[in-house]
């Protein structure tokens, strides 16, 4: 098969898959947007030295460097580091790189902004930060003849050098390494750098505020077409002869399997000759066969629905926080104020020279952040740039994920974080869209069947039911799903109960009757449970019902409140006002006292 023909079939491949992954929100905007991305965000990898992480290792590692371990003792250990900090210094000093000693709290990614080059071909290091944390270090016992007793591995403050580097595939990377040995180490990346340079790389501009796109169609430079403007050296999929490229299909090679060859050279790249150099010399790098391996730590995969319109995010997102956050008991909702309102239209494409990222350093508009943590795992849905609407999946610890964490595992881990982000966003649809049928509050106190065992019904009047209804709906955007002990606390915290009071059997039980009416369902052969769509939003609705129409209703129904209403109502305070006033009239036509 022709490199052409493949590259038509791989973009169709993309394109329908993009197709199958698209999210009931996403659906529900469609009409209202000019396009959908998906791109893993920030990326973290840990890299360590395998024969330094046990004493054993380490004590063969020393012999090769010295020739014996005989100075192996916390003196030398002391002034390895202590070289390595003085010739970090020494070569910042030469070669005018700043070497910036930073307090406990400082954010250094703001410090690293002012210090970027402003020349774009600018290549290598450029910035150096100081900054202590706790990192594994060997501690050496040793007997009263000298003999070694013991290398304990300890965690102690010690200093972190923070290496700031511009890298022709991926932008701005940083390099966190410990100066003590084994030298640990961890390398910080930004999908969205590596798309816009796999973007330039093929001739492609677009533009872009911050680390987020505005426009999913890009412009070739000169106004060539991608393929005439392609380097031969490119990574990633091309578009199709005679149509524009698009941005979803750049992103999605972020994700393939393709990616862990480029991740690990970005790596090799820098460590050794920019950053371990200054403990080690290649020299000695090669005498003591010191060599990393690679692991995630952190990953964040975000989507990014591209509005028309400003205006017409700014009315979605608002109403969708507004409906859903007393569902999801959202505690961390925060609103940070920009400078100016969002714009109505979008900016004048044509006006934008090709290629040329537009950068904003510092929010232009109102954003609100809509966040859940669960756990080393958090779900987040925010507003970003003028008709930008993100949401993000982020694993903190891929521990939390309990599986392969080795840089093969990425393509994995990126699908599994798009899973938990798909899920999130179709709850959350479904909280935002609550539907009843006729006769769901006929059948809802019938018993049903679980199995062999008969379950009862649902009795709305106990609070006690009512609580485990609004808690399924709370616990129903969590990434994994919920635990019976996960229920029984978000019920205890509701009704204001006693651990004594109210015991996971009890939450078990009351469970079960939700499982009987096919609202919840088990994940798999585990131990947890998620909520089906029609389940989610049949309780949703009950809730909605009870809370939200039928009490604020009869409440304010009885007697009509003295003086003047408020001068500033919503529209909702105006409606109950209204329909609280044709109540009274009906219960009177009706002979009823409230």
């Amino acid at each position: 098969m022709r490199a052409k023909d493949k590259t038509v079939k791989f973009l169709h491949q993309v394109d329908e898959g993009v197709k199958k992954k698209m999210d009931n929100l996403s659906q529900t905007y469609a009409e209202l947007l000019d396009g959908v991305y998906d791109c893993p965000d920030r990326i973290v990898l840990n890299a360590y030295f395998r024969a330094g992480q046990i004493p054993g290792g380490f004590r063969l590692w020393w012999r090769d460097l010295h020739g014996s371990d005989e100075n192996l003792d916390n003196e030398h250990l002391m002034r390895m580091a202590g070289r390595f900090s003085r010739r970090v210094r020494a070569y910042g000093q030469k070669h005018g790189v700043p070497v910036i000693d930073c307090k406990q709290g400082t954010r250094k990614h703001q410090i690293a902004q002012e210090y970027l080059p402003q020349e774009r071909a600018f290549k290598g290091l450029f910035l150096v930060l100081v900054g202590r944390a706790s990192a594994p270090a060997w501690h050496v016992q040793k007997s009263r003849d000298g003999r070694i007793q013991n290398l304990a591995r300890k965690y102690p403050y010690v200093n972190h050098y923070y290496f700031h580097i511009m890298d022709p595939d991926w932008g701005h990377i940083t390099v966190r390494m410990s100066g003590h040995p084994p030298f640990g180490a961890q390398v910080i990346l930004n999908g969205h750098e590596y798309v816009s340079s796999l973007a330039a790389q093929q001739g492609m501009g677009f533009p872009k505020e911050g680390n987020c796109f505005t426009d999913i169609i890009g412009q070739a430079d000169d106004c060539r077409s991608a393929a005439a403007s392609r380097c031969h050296d490119a990574i990633g999929p091309l578009a199709i002869e005679g149509q524009k490229p698009n941005l979803t299909q750049l992103a999605d090679a972020l994700c393939s399997p393709n990616m862990i060859g480029p991740l690990r050279q970005v790596c090799d790249r820098w460590l050794y000759s920019t950053c371990l150099h200054f403990g080690l010399s290649q020299q000695e790098q090669q005498q003591t066969r010191f060599q990393y391996d690679y692991s995630l730590f952190q990953v964040e995969v975000s989507r990014n629905l591209l509005f028309k319109r400003g205006c017409q995010l700014e009315q979605s997102f608002q109403g969708l926080i507004d409906r859903t956050r007393t569902h999801l008991d959202i505690k961390r909702l925060k609103t940070i104020f920009g400078l100016k309102r969002r714009p109505s239209w979008p900016r004048d494409k044509s006006k934008q020279p090709p290629r040329e990222e537009i950068v904003i350093e510092r929010p232009q508009h109102d954003l609100t952040i809509f966040k859940i943590h669960f756990g080393k795992l958090t779900v987040k849905l925010y507003s970003k740039g003028a008709r930008v609407l993100r949401s993000e999946a982020i694993v903190h610890n891929t521990k939390a994920l309990k599986g392969k964490r080795s840089l093969s595992a990425f393509p994995a881990i990126v699908t599994q974080l798009k899973q938990i982000l798909i899920r999130f966003l179709n709850q959350l649809r479904t909280i935002d869209a609550p539907f009843i049928a006729d006769e769901t509050l006929d059948v809802l106190p019938r018993p049903t069947l679980m199995g062999k065992s008969k379950v009862a019904g649902i009795d709305l009047n106990k609070s006690r039911m009512r609580a485990v209804l609004e808690a399924v709906i709370a616990l129903a955007a969590l990434p994994t799903g919920f635990t019976v002990s996960d229920l029984a606390a978000k019920v205890r915290d509701i009704l204001g109960l006693s651990p004594a009071d109210y015991l996971p059997r009890h939450a078990s039980y009351d469970l079960k009757k939700l499982r009987g009416k096919q609202w919840v369902k088990k994940m798999g052969k585990s131990r947890r449970y998620q909520t089906l769509p029609e389940g989610l939003q049949i309780m949703t609705a009950l809730v909605l019902l009870r809370e939200k129409v039928i009490k604020p209703v009869l409440a304010g129904a009885g007697k009509p409140k003295p003086g003047q209403p408020p001068k500033q109502e919503t529209n909702v305070d105006k409606q109950y006002r209204l329909i609280q006033a044709e109540m009274r009239s009906l219960f009177h036509l009706l002979g009823l006292v409230v």
